[in-house]
């Protein structure tokens, strides 16, 4: 390995590409989270609740930071605003 070399990263080409990159301020790793609780597109989310999509995260990964209830909440209302407020998507604005 050269010396300036930088190890390779895996990348979630797969959540990177998902519907879910669409969200603004989205990460890939809740993408992925999404993916791993059978949601396919950003309907999937109408209707919803962030807690309990939260919850059955932390069944499937216990370890799952506390920081992604704001991004899940801020994709609920993502997906059920017709015109989302700016605003509002940021996961920041989303936490207690």
């Amino acid at each position: 390995m050269d010396l300036f070399e930088q190890p390779k990263r895996k990348v979630d080409r797969e959540a990177l590409n998902s519907p879910f990159m669409r969200i603004p301020r989205m990460k890939v790793q809740v993408a992925r989270d999404l993916i791993d609780l059978g949601l396919n597109d950003i309907f999937d989310l109408e209707g919803r609740s962030p807690e309990i999509l939260f919850e059955d995260l932390r069944k499937l990964r216990p370890e799952v930071p506390k920081d992604r209830i704001g991004f899940l909440r801020m994709a609920v209302y993502f997906a059920e605003a017709c015109d989302p407020d700016p605003k509002k998507c940021h996961p920041l604005e989303w936490m207690d």
